[in-house]
């Protein structure tokens, strides 16, 4: 059953995202160490940097002992990030992302008292960038780092991507491409529902970012709306059908692909991966003339695992 459209944007600050998860880091105990880390969703395009005048982006870390892992050291834990954001001049956060399936109810119980909406999500593009940066960067220089290949976590079964649902469908869609040049601008757009991401510094201005249009001319904002209620991810291409990856594990079917088409666009999203970071966008307008986006994402094809 579908949810109604979401409503416009409430103002507020930024979105947070957050992951409260062991690190590959032995403490003098013997245990993984833990960490909290938070940071905010850039607001529009363009890079992850302080506005004139304001304060630097907030993010928040705070280690954890392995045998104080609950609710309540995260909810004390999200009430300090709260209160340090307060004093450094950012505004409460408007929604609290949390991608790890494995933690969401936890962080649902911390989140709830505190009255900070949780939303179950991928789009945490900001969080996993810094991540890999601290793997990379912080970890190994660690005492107790875990050197080495480590055993993957199990990897759930992908859902079966289900129908696209009738009533959103629209009139009809086309495959698009956008330069990288003409992404720098992208937070002046004229967007109503807008899920933009920071545009990498070292995008080719002809590097090229693939992504679908979805034209609809008599609801193209319920359309919108209903989108960014899913927290759209990525685009890919299964066993010959067009999906959109959403939320934590959603899949959704937007097309059946003759087989040559299938090819063409898994080659476009490799190029994508390797020239473009794996950008992709999703635009919902009108009319294909039409100059105003009822809706636009930037989405991220990153690997799988």
């Amino acid at each position: 059953m579908m949810g109604s459209p979401s409503a416009p944007e409430a103002s507020g600050g930024a979105d947070w995202e957050l992951d409260f998860y062991s690190r590959p880091v032995l403490e003098a105990d013997g245990r993984k160490r833990w960490e909290l880390l938070i940071c905010a969703t850039p607001e529009g395009g363009g890079a992850l940097e302080p506005q004139p005048g304001g304060p630097p982006p907030f993010r928040f870390e705070k280690r954890c002992s392995a045998d104080t892992v609950n609710s309540q050291w995260l909810r004390e834990a999200l009430g300090e990030a709260l209160r340090r954001a307060e004093r450094e001049g950012h505004r409460s956060p408007r929604r609290l992302r949390c991608w790890r399936a494995s933690m969401r109810a936890m962080v649902q119980r911390a989140a709830d008292p505190l009255g900070v909406e949780v939303r179950p999500s991928r789009r945490c593009f900001t969080l996993l960038d810094w991540l890999a940066e601290r793997e990379r960067q912080v970890y190994p220089s660690e005492e107790g780092y875990l050197a080495g290949p480590l055993a993957p976590p199990p990897q759930p079964q992908r859902p079966v991507p289900r129908p696209w649902p009738e009533v959103a469908r629209g009139d009809r869609w086309s495959w698009a491409m956008l330069s990288g040049e003409s992404l720098q601008d992208v937070s002046e757009w004229s967007i109503g529902f807008a899920g933009l991401l920071p545009i990498p510094p070292t995008l080719s201005p002809r590097a090229g970012v693939p992504g679908i249009r979805l034209f609809s001319k008599q609801r193209p904002l319920a359309l919108a709306g209903w989108l960014a209620g899913l927290e759209p991810v990525r685009l890919e291409i299964d066993q010959g059908q067009l999906v959109l990856e959403a939320g934590l594990d959603d899949r959704w079917k937007l097309a059946n692909l003759p087989e040559a088409e299938a090819v063409a666009t898994l080659e476009a999203f490799a190029l994508a991966r390797q020239e473009a970071a794996g950008l992709q966008f999703l635009a919902v307008q009108s009319a294909e003339n039409a100059s105003h986006f009822e809706g636009f994402w930037l989405l991220k094809d990153l690997p799988d695992g």
